[in-house]
């Protein structure tokens, strides 16, 4: 690394904020989500490449801020709507800024130097004087109408939570709405995790520890360009959260015939080949050739030559004539399907609003389709393994109950006996694998593994 790139990558924490240029890029990046639709980390880009003259520790802030109101951007409203009582008349951008200093005093920021930092006086500074006294009065709220305010969550998503969820909804809720840990995942075709980590404290990246479930992870305990470092650029590791990982393990990938078969960029295609020692044959399918050129770049980076790209029909005949030459010889089939992405909250907090519940009816639509398309490829006595990053059981085990009552010859087979009975533990109890940021600490999951009879 260059010394311009490491101090670009470990930035000077006694450098004070300019806190007039953060403001200003926090509110372009927000605009761009809440009022022209984009998504939260195509607007970070586009604002952050055009402000060149931030330093790393004033871009870190902005994405933390943004991300930080996104995530709680119904109860910051909620708030300031009884703490102001003409707040809904506000411009636009005087709405905003008093969004970004309600939402930093919220995760615990000095309310006083919030208001001088985001340049507030007089009455908007009285306006935050008088946010505890509206917190009071959302507690004071019956839990039906508290909950979906506290957590942030659209009605009809609030539901689903607390019916998932049950008592410990809150808690789930809060943990989603955590910012989520920097996970990397250790390339094992060039060397196994405590390698990785004396290769990047090489590179002087010293802050990292294993992850607590994953024996291919590390967590990052220092915010930094991950993409400047050496190690990236040879293949060394790859960023992936814990709960992907785990979700990529239930392959168990013999070094035979394997397939990806909704492979998007291809994070789970390359750990499917590095469980594969780069032997055998790995089919990346996807319906988007701007994924697969992705996969094939990372494919090479990452030193992976058992992959075959393969584009397909989105659906119908053509489709299920493109999998034909597979039909029946796949030891392993993944299908990580596309889904509401409920799970992701903590790294996409703005997907939460745009959800509808004629979104989530098409995804489940669509995951039962894909799973009864890509079973046909599975061998007897082969794997079917479905995924989703969703925490919402109408994408999870319905759509398995579902699969099972059509396909009599597949059945389940306990994730804790491919992962190990110690893994299995700490998992928890069922057949499938359920995870949640606050019961794992990982991103929201959901992995069953059905097997088909000989």
């Amino acid at each position: 690394m260059s010394r311009a790139q490491h101090e670009r990558a470990r930035p000077n924490p006694n450098r004070p904020l300019r806190e007039d240029l953060v403001l200003q890029a926090c509110l372009e990046a927000y605009g761009g989500v809440r009022r022209e639709g984009r998504l939260s980390d195509r607007a970070l880009e586009f604002v952050l490449r055009r402000k060149t003259a931030l330093y790393s520790t004033e871009r870190r802030a902005v994405a933390e801020r943004v991300y930080a109101l996104l995530r709680r951007q119904r109860t910051v409203d909620f708030l300031l709507e009884k703490s102001h009582r003409k707040f809904d008349a506000l411009d636009a951008t005087r709405q905003d800024v008093m969004r970004l200093a309600a939402s930093r005093i919220l995760h615990g920021e000095d309310p006083t130097y919030v208001a001088r930092s985001s340049g507030l006086t007089g009455p908007d500074m009285s306006v935050l004087d008088r946010l505890p006294d509206a917190a009071a009065d959302l507690d004071a709220l019956p839990e039906e109408k508290r909950f979906p305010i506290a957590a942030s969550l659209p009605d009809f998503l609030a539901g689903r939570f607390r019916a998932v969820f049950g008592k410990d909804a809150a808690k789930a809720a809060e943990a989603m709405n955590e910012r989520a840990p920097l996970i990397v995942r250790a390339n094992t075709l060039k060397g196994d995790r405590a390698q990785l980590q004396e290769r990047l404290a090489a590179e002087d990246v010293e802050s990292t520890k294993p992850t607590a479930l994953s024996p291919l992870g590390l967590v990052m305990e220092t915010r930094l360009n991950l993409f400047s470092l050496q190690d990236f650029k040879d293949g060394g590791f790859e960023i992936q959260d814990e709960g992907s990982q785990l979700l990529g393990m239930l392959v168990d990938a013999p070094p035979t015939r394997v397939v990806d078969a909704c492979a998007g960029a291809g994070g789970k295609t390359l750990q499917l080949a590095a469980q594969m020692k780069n032997r055998g044959d790995l089919h990346a399918l996807d319906v988007d050739e701007g994924r697969m050129e992705d996969l094939r770049k990372r494919a090479r980076r990452a030193g992976v030559h058992n992959v075959r790209t393969q584009i397909i029909p989105h659906e119908g005949p053509d489709a299920d004539a493109a999998l034909t030459p597979l039909k029946g010889l796949a030891d392993r089939v993944l299908v990580d399907a596309p889904c509401s992405g409920t799970g992701t909250f903590r790294r996409k907090p703005d997907a939460r609003y745009r959800l509808t519940p004629e979104d989530l009816e098409m995804h489940v639509g669509r995951q039962k389709a894909l799973l009864a398309r890509f079973a046909m490829l599975v061998k007897p006595g082969g794997r079917l393994i479905y995924g989703t990053c969703s925490v919402l059981r109408e994408e999870n085990e319905e759509v398995v109950e579902d699969f099972l009552s059509k396909h009599p010859g597949f059945s389940v087979r306990p994730v804790a006996e491919v992962l190990g009975e110690e893994l299995g533990r700490k998992l928890g109890p069922g057949p499938y694998l359920r995870l949640a940021p606050h019961t794992h600490g990982t991103d929201g999951f959901f992995g069953a593994v059905l097997v088909k009879a000989k």
